[in-house]
């Protein structure tokens, strides 16, 4: 069995593994949970299990339900009942409702497309929020939420204010967290989405909060996420919740070279079994691209696995090449 009775926390922490249910799991996704456990044992933590399924329009409960089953068949255990981000939105407004208490939240009318076309300052990263609603006048707010389709709301941004952390970019806070994998990161945080202007929650507000509800202290994840790392550093300490630390790890790309994505035929589990690859094959295949050579279990792999080489500079700090044949 594949989850664990409840017990209490682990005084070590927690890691876990937290796929977005939007499609099926190929290898890269199977490699990085994986990873997640190794990491997770071999420091004494919990490997918990949460399902993503923030979104409502791409969230899907079979696929999640497939995603649970895959991590079983690769013989992965969690140490709680998985737990699902749809069922936590009272957490979620309960730190909205802390920030904007406090005076650093303020509604945003803006469009993706607005932020994207506004003029910005010359070193701001792309994409980052000019900051265009942040002084509005409550006239003003009024005005423009009076002009509002009937199924939208504002956005609620937070105020990246300097004084958190004591270093201002051009547009927003810098900060600097390390990473266990890819060393010292520096990012820029500008004032980011809370809750989006359909009333869905935000990706960086939810990890947060739910990583500290569940005592998790450890995030390991592919490297396409590390420029989220220092917004949600950054809101963490915003929150007084405990800091985490990070492990961006290695992507897997298919045999051409290009980076896997879940619409990629031929590398998930349930093609892989169509085809008569045993689960036991691909976790010998992982263990293979993590410096474990015959690997036969999960297990296996977290009692012989080393950090160390995942570093960018190690054998295996590039991305995995996944097999095309079996």
């Amino acid at each position: 069995m594949s989850t664990h009775a409840a017990r209490e926390s682990s005084p070590a922490g927690a890691g876990r593994y937290a796929p977005s249910p939007s499609g099926a799991l190929h290898l890269g996704n199977l490699r990085t949970a994986v990873l997640a456990f190794a990491f997770a044992r071999r420091s004494g933590r919990e490997f918990l299990l949460r399902i993503d399924d923030l979104d409502p329009q791409r969230s899907r409960a079979e696929v999640a339900r497939e995603q649970i089953a895959d991590l079983a068949r690769l013989g992965l255990e969690w140490d709680r009942e998985p737990e699902w981000q749809s069922r936590s939105h009272g957490r979620y407004a309960e730190a909205l409702e802390r920030l904007s208490a406090a005076g650093r939240t303020f509604e945003c009318f803006c469009s993706r497309k607005d932020v994207l076309d506004a003029p910005r300052a010359p070193h701001a990263p792309p994409g980052a929020y000019p900051g265009t609603c942040r002084d509005l006048t409550a006239a003003e707010r009024e005005r423009r939420r009076a002009a509002m389709p009937p199924n939208k709301v504002p956005a609620i941004r937070v105020r990246a204010d300097p004084e958190t952390r004591g270093e201002n970019g051009d547009s927003g806070v810098i900060c600097h967290i390390h990473d266990a994998v890819q060393g010292e990161f520096t990012g820029v945080v500008d004032d980011f989405v809370l809750r989006r202007g359909d009333g869905a929650w935000a990706y960086n507000l939810a990890v947060v909060v739910d990583d500290a509800a569940a005592g998790v202290d450890q995030v390991v994840r592919g490297l396409d996420l590390l420029d989220s790392a220092p917004r949600q550093a950054w809101l963490a300490r915003l929150l007084g919740l405990p800091a985490v630390e990070y492990a961006h790890v290695p992507l897997a790309v298919a045999p051409g070279g290009e980076r896997l994505a879940k619409r990629d035929g031929g590398h998930t589990l349930a093609e892989l079994v169509a085809a008569g690859v045993d689960p036991g094959q691909v976790v010998t295949a992982i263990g293979e691209s993590l410096g474990v050579p015959g690997a036969r279990s999960v297990r296996d792999i977290s009692a012989r696995f080393s950090p160390a080489l995942l570093a960018p500079r190690a054998e295996f700090g590039g991305p995995w090449v996944a097999p095309g044949q079996w």
